[in-house]
């Protein structure tokens, strides 16, 4: 989808057109005024130094200081311009790219990641460094070559041939580097994101000794972003090195030249001095960015990442608010299959739950119950056909009407960086009564107040100072806020004690009591008993769906307690 792209990247860097043109103008006043020194120089040696006058000389130095001065002061307004451009870029796309890069694996079945925002970070920092001045200044060369030609022409054609020689060098040092620095960041990037999961799993790896061989698959990752950054960055220093003996030779050869000139009469001794320092300011955006040409391409690459993935974002869909649903779900011949997948995980499921009923899903292990949990929830969109509540698509609802209609226990909790009341209000300021409401519903306002703070206590990153039960009731908690009309619980008593089991069922008979449509998918045959109705899928379809009363005795036999306990299986669908 371009469409994406340019509506997001493209516009916002379009929408800095006027601070770009700024940056053209100091640009222009910066290198204007960097002919002070050549002319300085021309003027002490072909004037001051022949007429012996300290009235001009002094003269002559007050107008090269506040020269300096006024270059000075537009080089640091520069500057602060172009960070307040790489801020509004970053504040105008990092929202966007967290948003999606938190969606995509859903969307996509990928990984999780949030590499787009350390490319940001990336192409935000290559803006505000000093790898951006010899962009800026590179079209000023050849102005200096001309007025090096004003000089004498031979002068200019010395200063020509040393910028064509440096600008050969640098188009050497993209071949030799620009195939290695990408690997590289591959390389990298893969190695990040496995230290970033053995991180969340720390628990797994200590406890059965996986840390020797997880180090040994990161470091072999690891070592071969090295090197190839260590291969590129040796070729670099090679045309880096050669770029600077070029440079002196230069620089002596123009001096050279320009003495024999003076010896011949053609040229004055301060023409000599002004070509010299004119063909340094010509040929320094050359060789700057040959010393700068890694952090350009890992700018050019992560703005192409950042690009593809804002294209290949989808559009939001322009919906209007939706009233508040009664909680009537339709299910019609609906099909998923995962990204690369050569099989559906679901095909053909249809049912249909009326305002209040609650529904058990179950079935065994890779029967497709999570995935269509988050099908239920709208998280992912079906392949055909629809999952509609109130009769809307699910997948176009908006997601604040979603937050205020929708509750989600998914199969594994996670929850946030804060106290216990921001995440049962889902990550908002409210500290109004519904908060503690929702506790109240979900069971957990007892628990709640013996903790060491109440609602006021900081739980850790991801819950890390609760426990297992603990999160998964804060998390009913949280998918109960605010009543809303339609909740899926994924196995929610999976890691609950007795206690519990037994609140999570008062619960459901609560919600029930308030009309609140629910589908819980279970491994434990007691929530069964708190149902209405019950759908079992197998192999992606839907094998059986009816009353309860009607669907057990199919499922289990005469001994349903028992034999629905083998029948449901724990384990992600």
């Amino acid at each position: 989808m371009p469409g994406r792209a340019s509506s997001l990247l493209a516009d916002a860097i379009a929408a800095c057109r006027g601070g770009f043109a700024a940056l053209a103008l100091f640009t222009f006043g910066i290198n204007l005024l960097m002919l002070t020194a050549p002319l300085y120089m021309m003027q002490v040696f072909d004037r001051v130094l022949l007429s012996r006058s300290a009235e001009t000389l002094i003269l002559l130095t007050l107008i090269a200081f506040l020269a300096l001065l006024v270059m000075g002061g537009l080089d640091a307004v520069r500057g602060f311009l172009m960070v307040r451009i790489s801020d509004w870029l970053d504040r105008r796309l990092a929202g966007v790219l967290l948003a999606d890069s938190i969606a995509a694996p859903l969307r996509g079945g990928g990984e999780a990641s949030v590499q787009s925002l350390r490319d940001l970070s990336t192409y935000r920092t290559f803006l505000t460094g000093p790898a951006m001045f010899p962009i800026l200044d590179a079209p000023w060369s050849p102005i200096f070559i001309g007025v090096i030609f004003l000089l004498h022409p031979m002068l200019g054609w010395v200063s020509l041939f040393g910028a064509a020689l440096l600008f050969i060098l640098a188009v050497a040092n993209e071949r030799a580097t620009a195939t290695l620095l990408q690997k590289s960041s591959a390389a990298s990037m893969i190695a990040m994101r496995q230290a970033e999961t053995a991180a969340r799993n720390a628990d797994v790896i200590e406890a059965m000794g996986m840390m020797p061989n997880l180090l040994r698959r990161w470091g072999g990752q690891h070592n071969a972003g090295l090197d190839l950054q260590a291969r590129a960055s040796y070729r670099s220093g090679s045309i880096t090195a050669s770029s600077k003996v070029i440079r002196l030779m230069l620089q002596v050869g123009i001096m050279g030249v320009g003495a024999w000139l003076v010896t011949q009469q053609e040229l004055f001794p301060g023409g000599m001095i002004a070509a010299s320092i004119l063909m340094g300011r010509a040929l320094a955006p050359v060789e700057q960015a040959i010393g700068s040409w890694r952090s350009a391409i890992a700018a050019r690459n992560a703005y192409r990442r950042i690009k593809k993935q804002l294209e290949q974002a989808p559009l939001p869909d322009a919906a209007m608010h939706l009233p508040p649903p009664e909680g009537r779900l339709s299910i019609e011949n609906v099909a998923y299959a995962y990204p690369g997948a050569e099989h559906p995980v679901l095909r053909n499921v249809t049912f249909q739950l009326e305002p209040g009923e609650v529904l058990g899903l179950i079935g065994p292990s890779a029967a497709g119950k999570s995935t269509l949990a988050q099908l239920l929830v709208g998280n992912v969109r079906p392949a055909v056909e629809h999952v509609r509540l109130d009769g809307a698509d699910m997948a176009k609802w908006q997601p604040e009407d979603k937050g205020r209609y929708i509750g989600y226990l998914p199969q594994d909790v996670e929850l946030f960086s804060g106290r216990v009341r921001d995440n049962i209000a889902r990550m908002t300021d409210d500290d109004s009564p519904a908060v503690v409401e929702a506790a109240r519903l979900a069971g957990v306002h007892e628990m709640i107040l013996r903790m060491p703070g109440g609602y006021e206590t900081e739980i850790g990153l991801g819950g890390a100072a609760l426990s297992g039960g603990e999160r998964q009731r804060i998390a009913l908690a949280r998918a109960v806020y605010g009543t809303p009309r339609f909740v899926v619980l994924d196995e929610p008593n999976a890691s609950l004690d007795a206690e519990g089991d037994r609140a999570l069922l008062v619960a459901m008979d609560a919600l029930k009591k308030l009309g609140v449509t629910m589908v819980v998918i279970a491994h434990r045959p007691s929530i069964l008993r708190h149902v209405d109705k019950i759908l079992v899928l197998r192999n992606g379809g839907v094998s059986l769906f009816g009353p309860r009363d009607k669907v057990i005795p199919k499922v289990s036999g005469p001994e349903p307690t028992e034999r629905m306990a083998g029948t449901v299986q724990p384990g992600r669908a």
